[in-house]
């Protein structure tokens, strides 16, 4: 296996076959990157534990401080079909992103990114590496060392904040659990996004349930937020804490 860098090149000219609105929507590589600032973040597939619990969440989370570094758009790039992309992205609730469905591997090969995971039954998939491309040109590839298994050190959201501002200081994560319908919810969220936080709702109802919150919070009324891991409570404490 050998990986390559492509720094300094335009990125590949493919079309995409995306799925919206039930209609099939080709996208090319010229609308996606053409005089845009754009972070691309790419892995070998949707569903898979790295990626749901990690690479995708923390992208997702930082698309408001990448677009305050003067990033236009987020882009998650997987060899996958877009009806998993597009399921995937309603699972995870990331609708920060714009997801690309590499269904043949076209663009990842040509970006000399695509590999044989044939021993975990994938068949050919995505190297993991992330890029900033500019106006098509890419300025930037973090590249995860060629090693066995699936290695996450380098391609990660934090890094690429980094590399855009090194004396950027992250945000804390937050996470808000809600109700839809709920007022006090809005208000939080509302409070939260006026102080600059991005962060991750959890809406109860599904496979969140209000027995999983009165497990992790020790009660059961909503919102409640956690910020950098700290339990904050409530809509009243938030507004307490943020003061």
């Amino acid at each position: 296996m050998s990986l390559k860098n492509l720094e300094g090149k335009q990125v590949p000219d493919v079309t995409f076959r995306t799925r919206q609105n039930n209609e099939w929507v080709n996208v090319t590589s010229n609308e996606l990157f053409k005089g845009k600032k754009v972070a691309l973040f790419a892995l070998p597939g949707a569903y898979t534990p790295t990626c749901s619990s990690s690479h995708l969440p923390r992208y997702n989370e930082l698309v408001p401080a990448f677009k305050k570094l003067g990033v236009d758009a987020v882009y998650c790039l997987s060899v996958n079909d877009t009806f998993v992309m597009n399921e995937w992205q309603k699972d995870q609730n990331a609708f920060n992103l714009k997801m690309l469905p590499d269904g043949n591997g076209e663009f990842s090969e040509k970006m000399g990114l695509l590999v044989d995971k044939d021993n975990l039954g994938f068949g050919k998939r995505s190297w993991r590496y992330s890029m900033l491309v500019n106006d098509g040109k890419i300025e930037k590839m973090f590249i995860e060392p060629e090693k066995d298994g699936d290695p996450f050190e380098v391609s990660d959201a934090d890094t690429m904040i980094k590399y855009l501002d090194p004396k950027n200081k992250l945000p804390d994560t937050v996470t808000i659990f809600t109700k839809p319908g709920c007022p006090y919810c809005k208000k939080a969220k509302e409070a939260l996004a006026d102080k600059g936080y991005p962060f991750h709702e959890v809406e109860i109802g599904g496979h969140v349930t209000m027995t999983h919150l009165r497990g992790i919070t020790g009660r059961t009324s909503v919102p409640q937020v956690f910020i950098g891991g700290k339990h904050i409570g409530g809509s009243d404490e938030l507004s307490q804490y943020l003061k």
